[in-house]
């Protein structure tokens, strides 16, 4: 089983917490978000590569990687094939389509594909590089939008429990900004 691969800054600033402000594992592992375990794991393979801090200056973050968990992490995941992201967004906009979803059908084709976490992760990254704006210019309170807010809703009759679906809707008067 291998050690999981974080992220160079965060890789940093386990060895920066240990070494330079002397931080407890579980104060490490709180700092950055990751388990005690994770920790541990990190500052051993550290100390096997006789990492020091400060790092060096020409140690960039590919050869970070590498010292301490060996060239089979950096290989692994590049080879990983991530879906066409445009494309999954488009699928989320479909109704009962989600993430999850979309992940299970991933892994299906891509069995060695990456976890639900790491997918989710690529994704958010991909929608927030992505621009966003509808520039709509009108007076205030001149138009409505309208729009239904999503499923049904069931309306029970508490006389004769007969029950009926309720559409939902929502409507906002359109102001500058």
């Amino acid at each position: 089983m291998s050690t999981p691969t974080l992220t160079m800054q965060k890789t940093r600033e386990i060895l920066r917490l240990h070494f330079d402000l002397k931080l407890t594992k579980r104060q490490i592992a709180r700092c950055v978000k990751v388990s005690r375990s994770t920790v541990v794991k990190y500052l051993e393979k550290a100390e096997q590569a006789a990492l020091t801090w400060p790092l060096p200056s020409d140690l960039d973050d590919i050869r970070l990687e590498r010292l301490p968990f060996g060239k089979e992490s950096v290989a692994r995941d590049s080879v990983r094939p991530l879906p066409a992201m445009d494309e999954l967004h488009r699928e989320l906009r479909k109704k009962g389509v989600t993430l999850q979803l979309l992940w299970q059908e991933y892994k299906e084709q891509y069995p060695d594909g990456y976890q639900y976490t790491q997918f989710c992760e690529h994704y958010r990254r991909w929608v927030e590089s992505v621009e966003v704006s509808m520039r709509q210019i009108h007076r205030a309170g001149e138009k409505s939008f309208i729009d239904f807010a999503g499923k049904t809703i069931p309306i029970i009759n508490p006389l004769t429990t007969e029950v009926n679906e309720a559409q939902i809707f929502i409507s906002v008067l359109g102001a500058s900004n």
